[in-house]
């Protein structure tokens, strides 16, 4: 439930700081006095548009903070801890903050910690049902009637299984079309695809040939230059004696004076043998060069048409030589995919047919769940509806079968809430038969009867009614007032209103005021005591002047003796 809220600095609000109890509080104040500014303030707190004139005058931001006391299993406590913030202490209220600078700029935190807007806005959708005058799109629109029904019947499991079915389902087909879309893509060029696939295989391009290739060109086509270096290396080496001779003849003059030189020539007689050893072996790396070089005709024409050949290829498909060999494979696969398509496609077509299969068998329960609910919802709205003198009005729940096409997340029918007021007249939609007025109990019976279901699961947030009595008077009003005092019995209600048999109900009053002097004006909210009341409803029964029929009027009614 809403605990307290704070307000700093916001409109015509300079410091406010009210406490709220279970069940029912009213909320009256003459017209523009700044009720709605309450409203504004909360649903600022609660993740709502924020606008930077909101800020009070000369103030550089405006605060607003609600408390919460929830049950230790509340859903709030679960989106906390998947946005990794820590939920209060055990006791302790969750506080929703909102921060408005007057630059526009906004600040959100959730129990002290700073979060996004949109999660406050989510924190607040599970705390607060916020229903204003003319809010009455939930009961307009046809596309929220199924997730009501649903609400009531307690069909939640039924509904995510069905949600979850219904996506598998889905992937199952997507994945099915892919396969048949590429099937049949691949037929189209298959002919193509196997006269380019054979010749890549036969061309077989390798990973980094071309450079290999490029390489090997060069040293072929500058063969004659490197012949003669290779010879003209040569020729220094066998110059004279050569360089092996003349190397072995040092080394035998040294050695044969060895004995007598105390082993002071062994390092150079060492060093000579050594470069003996590299001279050979550099004559014969030589000598293997040039025969390498002798056969290099046949080799650089056999390089330029690999060379060349491999170029065309990548010409043709457009790529470059080293991407070849990837699409050969492609090319390959393409192929391979098309010989085993069939076998593939047969398998993610019996995929998706078992999805489907499991998809109906979900559907099939939520909806079998729902034509049982309905029958039930529609009595317990109808019993609803005399108490608020609209006796002569029936309600149904209509459930009408969608085509295959159509079925979706939600299953295979569509809920549509339909009333009619004339006896004898066929129900119709809510939006072309219900007046003003008549939407307004309308809702508010349709809350009594998801507050009884929702109280069992306590799963019902604080429920907010913004002049829902607008329009009526008198005994509906009255009707009104008694069912929002019962809705409080299982939920806690706020109700802004004009109308004195409603606010009557209430267990808590507060009035809001605005006073104004010719440089500023200002809003304060007072929490009546008992004769403070009776003097409130006495002035909404009575207008300007108060009389002593209004306040004998207003008697009765506090002591419920009036209708």
């Amino acid at each position: 439930m809403l605990s307290t809220l704070s307000i700093r600095d916001f409109v015509l609000i300079d410091k406010l700081d009210l406490v709220f109890e279970d069940g029912l509080a009213a909320l009256t104040g003459e017209t523009g006095a700044g009720k709605s500014i309450l409203l504004d303030a909360l649903g600022l707190a609660l993740g709502g548009r924020a606008d930077a004139g909101a800020v009070r005058k000369g103030a550089t931001a405006a605060t607003i903070a609600a408390a919460f006391d929830l049950g230790a299993n509340h859903s709030a406590f679960a989106l906390l801890a998947e946005q990794g913030l820590e939920a209060p202490d055990d006791g302790a209220p969750l506080i929703l903050r909102r921060q408005l600078g007057a630059d526009g700029r906004s600040r959100a935190f959730a129990n002290d910690q700073a979060c996004s807007v949109g999660l406050l806005r989510q924190l607040g959708n599970l705390l607060v049902e916020i229903h204003g005058q003319f809010d009455t799109h939930g009961l307009f629109d046809a596309a929220t009637h199924r997730g009501l029904l649903d609400q009531w019947a307690g069909l939640a499991k039924e509904a995510a299984a069905t949600a979850t079915s219904f996506a598998a389902w889905h992937a199952a087909q997507e994945a099915l079309e892919a396969e048949q879309a590429k099937l049949e893509a691949a037929r189209r060029e298959e002919e193509y695809l196997r006269h380019a696939a054979r010749e890549l295989e036969e061309a077989d391009p390798k990973q980094g040939e071309e450079r290999e290739l490029s390489e090997r060109r060069a040293i072929l086509q500058a063969r004659e230059k490197l012949a003669d270096a290779l010879a003209e290396a040569k020729g220094e080496l066998e110059a004279h004696k050569g360089v092996d001779g003349a190397l072995r003849t040092a080394a035998r003059a040294l050695e044969r004076v060895a004995a007598h030189a105390g082993g002071k020539f062994d390092a150079a007689i060492a060093a000579l043998e050594q470069a003996l050893e590299q001279t050979v072996d550099a004559a014969a790396a030589i000598e293997d060069a040039g025969e390498a070089l002798s056969e290099g005709g046949a080799d650089l024409e056999k390089t330029d048409e690999r060379l060349h050949a491999l170029r065309a290829l990548a010409r043709k498909h457009r790529v470059d030589i080293d991407a070849l060999p990837a699409l050969r494979d492609d090319m390959v696969a393409k192929l391979a995919a098309l010989d085993a398509g069939e076998g593939n496609l047969k398998k993610l077509a019996q995929a998706e047919k078992a999805a489907k299969a499991a998809y109906l068998t979900a559907a099939k329960a939520l909806s079998s769940g729902r034509t049982a609910a309905a029958t039930k919802f529609e009595k317990a709205i109808s019993k609803e509806l005399p108490p608020l003198k609209l006796d002569k009005a029936r309600f149904r729940a209509r459930l009408e079968a969608l085509p295959e096409e159509s079925w979706s997340a939600g299953g295979l029918e569509r809920v549509a809430f339909e009333i009619a007021t004339l006896p004898g007249a066929e129900p119709g939609p809510l939006a072309k038969i219900a007046s003003g007025g008549e939407l307004s109990r309308l809702m508010l019976a349709l809350k009594v009867v998801l507050a009884q279901a929702g109280a069992k699961r306590g799963a019902m947030p604080a429920l907010i009614f913004d002049e829902v009595d607008s329009g009526i008077g008198g005994a509906a009003a009255a009707a009104v007032g008694e069912r929002l005092a019962r809705l409080a019995k299982n939920a806690q209600v706020l109700v802004v209103t004009h109308s004195p048999q409603v606010a009557a109900r209430a267990g808590v009053h507060l009035r809001v005021a605005k006073t104004a002097t010719a440089k500023s004006a200002a809003t304060s909210v007072t929490v009546l005591d008992k004769p403070a009341r009776r003097e409130e409803i006495a002035r909404m029964l009575a207008g300007a002047t108060v009389t002593d029929a209004a306040r004998a009027a207003a008697d009765a009614l506090l002591s419920g003796e009036a209708a």
